[in-house]
């Protein structure tokens, strides 16, 4: 006797093993999962802070500090350049030598030159050693700019004439002329150096700022059109 003959169309059971389904007989394989973890990492590492932002937060408060300690430099600059407003005492009240004169205004006028000054020479040098900053780096110079004004505005009213105008008349003397308190009479005067210093960063981002590279699938589109 012979054995019967397996027909050509029939498939055969170790075909069936190679593509994945199981033979008669054979227990079933369990399939391999699909790299969701992987999937699931990447998007907690979207989800949480990375490490980009907490270096920029850090370049922001240490442009802050470093503006803010400026301050003093502009408190001394206004206090060397501003001019003075005479006054003189007749031994019962105190009045302006110069009546028609401008220089309290000038005093306000040599503050917010010195601050834009000072705006600009903090955004330049805040762009040159931190290229790559951003929202927070602006933020950071607006932030420090407003100390530093309100430093140099105190610091110079500190160092500067008395500000007990009675009791440096009565010390003078009658007659004789003295200076009056420095004063910062425009308070928006404060804003100018924060002003100017994010104009002046923006301004050299955009003219001087990392390019974003372009798609590569944009590129090709491009050139096969």
């Amino acid at each position: 006797m012979t054995a019967p003959l397996t027909p050509h169309d029939q498939p055969s059971p170790h075909d069936d093993s190679e593509h994945g389904q199981p033979a008669p007989g054979e227990p079933a394989a369990q399939g391999h999962p699909e790299p969701y973890p992987a999937e699931e990492s990447e998007h907690a590492e979207h989800s949480e802070p990375g490490e980009e932002l907490r270096a920029e937060l850090v370049q922001a408060s240490v442009v802050a500090i470093a503006v803010a300690v400026a301050g003093v430099l502009l408190g001394l600059l206004w206090l060397w350049l501003a001019p003075r407003v005479g006054l003189i005492s007749d031994g019962k009240a105190v009045y302006l030598k110069n009546s028609e004169g401008e220089d309290a205004v000038g005093a306000d006028g040599v503050f917010v030159l010195g601050a834009l000054a000072f705006g600009l020479v903090s955004a330049l040098l805040t762009f040159l050693f931190c290229r790559r900053g951003g929202v927070a780096l602006v933020v950071g110079l607006a932030i420090g700019g407003v100390l530093g004004s309100v430093i140099a505005w105190r610091l110079g009213v500190w160092l500067g004439p008395s500000t007990d105008v009675v009791a440096h008349a009565r010390q003078v003397g009658k007659g004789v002329t003295f200076d009056a308190p420095l004063k910062l009479n425009a308070k928006g005067a404060l804003l100018a150096w924060s002003v100017a210093a994010m104009v002046v960063h923006l301004a050299l981002t955009g003219l001087f700022g990392p390019r974003d590279e372009e798609p590569e699938t944009y590129y090709q589109a491009s050139t096969t059109a």
